[in-house]
């Protein structure tokens, strides 16, 4: 007896259709907002498990990164640290997007 995956035949060059979005949706988003999809994308390995557990990427414009963390010592912290984490996003990210971070107290 013939199962569903034999009995449905995909004609040939056809796409699956989260392809297809994925396409559509990156050609109608702007440039920041893809720049922060891929920040999105490396942030926890490129800054680390404890930092990623107490800071988030909020916002991108232009290229300084708004940066949401949980405390006013993680704000201090991190201050000491925004050359490298520049540096490494950039480095996770095969090019220079991100030129500045700044960090504000907030939720995520």
């Amino acid at each position: 007896m013939e199962g569903v995956e034999d009995m449905v035949k995909k004609p040939e060059g056809a796409a699956h259709i989260s392809g297809i979005l994925s396409g559509l949706l990156n050609s109608f988003r702007p440039e920041t907002e893809q720049g922060m999809l891929r920040i999105w994308r490396v942030w926890d390995r490129s800054v680390g498990k404890d930092i990623a557990g107490n800071a988030r990427p909020a916002a991108f414009k232009g290229s300084v990164l708004l940066v949401h963390v949980t405390s006013s010592s993680w704000l201090h912290h991190l201050r000491f640290l925004k050359k490298d984490l520049v540096a490494r996003l950039n480095d996770d990210l095969g090019q220079p997007l991100v030129s500045d971070i700044k960090f504000k107290i907030g939720s995520f």
